[in-house]
């Protein structure tokens, strides 16, 4: 894991559903925690894209349910902004299903990628079929 250029706005906290977009079988994942965050006293812990986050699957299938995983965002509705002026957001909220070390668990990634969580999490990038 490396450290990424922009600063992405932290948009999805603790609560937050997202849409599981690899092929091992979750469907919809709810974050519990985010690996790293230090907040301030009574503040739900957020991420954004590219961040490590504890999830439990809510939807997928019967042996993948109620798993507590880490994952890792690589889509997010809230735009952030690039470092070259440039603004990003995507349709939806997605996040993908690795190991504590940051490798991937399937073995494909369903829609884009965002750069930030591609350019830090090299398994994500590798496997990611557009990179936006």
């Amino acid at each position: 894991m490396k450290a990424i250029a922009s600063k992405v706005t932290r948009a999805l906290p603790v609560g937050a559903r997202l849409q599981c977009v690899d092929n091992t079988g979750a469907r919809e994942v709810e974050i519990i925690s985010v690996r790293g965050y230090k907040g301030v006293r009574r503040r739900l812990a957020a991420a954004g894209v590219g961040d490590m986050v504890v999830v439990s699957v809510k939807k997928g299938t019967v042996d993948m349910r109620r798993e507590v995983l880490n994952a890792v965002i690589v889509r997010q509705k809230k735009e952030y902004r690039r470092p070259n002026g440039l603004r990003v957001k995507f349709e939806d909220n997605a996040a993908v299903i690795v190991s504590p070390e940051g490798v991937l668990k399937g073995s494909e990634i369903r829609g884009p990628v965002a750069k930030e969580a591609a350019d830090r999490w090299p398994s994500v990038g590798s496997a990611a079929s557009i990179i936006v």
